[in-house]
């Protein structure tokens, strides 16, 4: 048996043994294999919710329904409010708390109702590795983590799904359109609406897969794009259409980041203090 066939085994064991679960379901690759692992350790006792808000990408919920649907999982569509916490909007490097509190506050709210007895993440092993406050709400939530406990890396995620046939197998990550803001520059609905209008222009225009546009202070668009995706962009005629299309949407400044995209990057700016207070 291959090492992967061991750890898949293991993830079955881990979510058949929790009971009835709710997977917390973005649709991206993470928690589409925990949410089809469910749906085969568990059966009718698996649902998968996707939370949307303000923060959602477009295209976003219909990738995960349609990922529901091939898995055969009942998908339950959850409205979260997180834009309504002055916290959350203030963007402190801890945002992603107070969103992933939203969330797990909710669902708890709600498991007799979605007949779950259990939460469950798509965080893998790899996710410790960065700072990730959101896992500070998993825990005092009781959520759990059974990539991590079956200990698939994200490599190992994105092999089983392309075993099991998902088609989000190798879909870039696609974090919250808030994760763009710079920490300290608030949130607003205005701005992950202009993030969101910038990112599916370059994404339908140009055919980008890994890119990010990032808001940064005093409203200036900074845009990460993959080196191996930029050759085709390198002309004055498409780099006047970006900054035409990215001010209509009301970015003031427009620039592209020449070390081009990095996952998670704001992190960086973190104080070493709160990554290692977070890791504790």
């Amino acid at each position: 048996m291959s090492e992967l066939q061991t750890k898949r085994d293991a993830l079955l064991a881990r979510l058949a043994g929790y009971g009835r679960v709710a997977v917390a379901f973005s649709g991206g690759v993470d928690s589409a294999v925990v949410a089809r692992a469910a749906f085969e350790a568990c059966g009718e006792k698996a649902v998968a919710v996707t939370a949307v808000s303000l923060s959602l990408a477009s295209g976003e919920l219909e990738e995960a329904r349609q990922i529901a649907a091939l898995i055969g999982i009942r998908h339950v569509v959850l409205e979260t409010q997180e834009f309504e916490n002055e916290s959350y909007l203030a963007n402190p490097a801890n945002r992603c708390y107070f969103c992933k509190t939203e969330l797990y506050s909710r669902l708890e709210s709600r498991l007799s109702e979605l007949n779950a007895d259990v939460i469950c993440n798509g965080a893998n092993l790899d996710d410790q590795g960065d700072y990730r406050p959101g896992m500070t709400a998993a825990k005092e939530h009781s959520v759990y983590s059974p990539l991590i406990e079956a200990g698939l890396t994200k490599a190992d995620v994105r092999e089983l799904a392309k075993h099991w046939s998902l088609p989000c197998w190798d879909k870039p990550a696609m974090p919250c359109l808030s994760s763009r803001i710079a920490y300290g520059v608030a949130v607003t609905p205005e701005r992950v609406a202009r993030i969101d209008g910038a990112e599916s222009f370059l994404r339908r225009e140009f055919g980008l897969r890994e890119f990010r546009v990032r808001c940064e202070a005093n409203d200036l668009a900074r845009i990460e794009i993959a080196l191996g995706e930029v050759t085709p962009l390198l002309s004055r005629t498409t780099f006047e259409r970006i900054s035409r299309e990215l001010r209509s949407l009301g970015f003031r400044c427009v620039t592209l980041d020449l070390e081009g995209f990095r996952s998670g990057n704001l992190n960086a700016l973190v104080p070493l203090e709160t990554l290692q207070t977070n890791a504790g």
